[in-house]
């Protein structure tokens, strides 16, 4: 995953959406319209931190819902152009929101595969090097480590653990 020619690549803050920027729905539910929402703590002084410290904020998210036809891919955008909107207010603006809106198996940018780590590495000059993701799922921590990513965990807004990436090995 190379960055783009002639810019200087900035570390990234990768950010999981629900159960990361806001509270999970219930098990088997999916949050799909912007009054279902709810922001958790710590988000918006984590973003700031981090904007603080030079690194772009970018949200990756599966949005299986729009596969399954509970709402439109208008209907998604719109909610992340909500949540966005919020937290620039707030002083805690994002850069970008990914988000893969297909069915199991359907495709390379559904977590845990990189695929839109990698659209945010030819958008954006990223170097993953200095980058890392918070999330609250295997499929997170899967994906962190597909990209050589440390991984914070989270629940609930406070955080679980912090997993290195796996170190790459080769033969000599």
């Amino acid at each position: 995953m190379q960055s783009q020619p002639g810019t200087i690549p900035r570390p990234c803050l990768f950010l999981d959406r629900d159960g990361v920027i806001n509270r999970n729905a219930p098990r088997g539910e999916y949050i799909l319209s912007w009054h279902q929402i709810e922001i958790l703590p710590n988000i918006i002084s984590w973003i700031r931190l981090f904007r603080a410290a030079g690194f772009l904020v970018i949200v990756v998210t599966n949005q299986r819902g729009v596969s399954l036809g509970l709402h439109s891919e208008a209907d998604l955008e719109a909610l992340h152009e909500q949540l966005a909107a919020t937290l620039a207010a707030a002083e805690a603006p994002l850069d970008a929101i990914f988000y893969c809106p297909h069915g199991l198996d359907s495709c390379q940018c559904r977590k845990p595969a990189p695929g839109m780590i990698e659209e945010a590495c030819r958008r954006f000059s990223i170097d993953l090097s200095r980058s890392l993701l918070i999330g609250d799922s295997n499929l997170d921590a899967q994906l962190a480590a597909n990209c050589q990513l440390p991984f914070v965990r989270v629940n609930e807004g406070s955080i679980v653990s912090l997993l290195q990436p796996l170190p790459i090995t080769g033969t000599a």
